[in-house]
């Protein structure tokens, strides 16, 4: 859901490197349904990539997320995510994450910028850790959104008692530096 929101992170030498997002990486959701954890992934997701981890503030990073892909293994509630009450990918087909900063922290790296859902933007932060092995990066993080913040939930859903405001989302990315 927010999705898509860290590809945010690989980097390279001590310039910046250009990224491509290797199968294996991931971009999941987490919610809780009256009361019981469920977790969901988006299948379809892309991401352009410049970053160098020695200076993060020249870092470029946008994301596009395919809203249609998400998947959380209850027919029921795939079937709903896709619809105007939810995501919906008529009106809306994609979720956006541009960086407009990153720096380093002590644990590794945050992202900040700016999260469009639904035709509602709002400025995210996004902590990361990254590590780079040769040619081959990866980063992970977390960020918690609240859904109603960008309209997912509209008519019974739009107060949080079947489904809770709160979404956290994962990123666990895999690059490889683009030659």
């Amino acid at each position: 859901m927010g999705l898509v929101l860290m590809a945010l992170a690989l980097s390279g030498a001590a310039q910046a490197s250009e990224w491509k997002i290797l199968p294996g990486s991931a971009l999941t959701f987490t919610g809780t349904q009256m009361g019981d954890k469920f977790t969901g992934a988006f299948s379809r997701f892309d991401a352009k990539i410049s970053l160098d981890p020695d200076h993060p503030e020249a870092a470029k990073i946008a994301v596009s997320v395919d809203l249609a892909s998400a998947a959380t293994g209850d027919r029921q509630r795939d079937g709903a995510l896709p619809d105007k009450d939810w995501f919906d990918v008529a009106k809306t087909p994609t979720a956006s994450f541009v960086a407009t900063e990153v720096s380093r922290t002590e644990k590794g790296f945050v992202a900040r910028g700016d999260l469009t859902l639904r035709g509602v933007t709002k400025k995210i932060v996004l902590p990361f850790t990254l590590d780079i092995n040769g040619k081959t990066a990866r980063a992970k993080g977390h960020a918690d959104l609240l859904r109603n913040e960008f309209g997912v939930g509209q008519g019974d859903y739009s107060s949080d008692s079947w489904v809770a405001f709160q979404v956290g989302v994962d990123v666990d990315l895999v690059a490889e530096r683009a030659e």
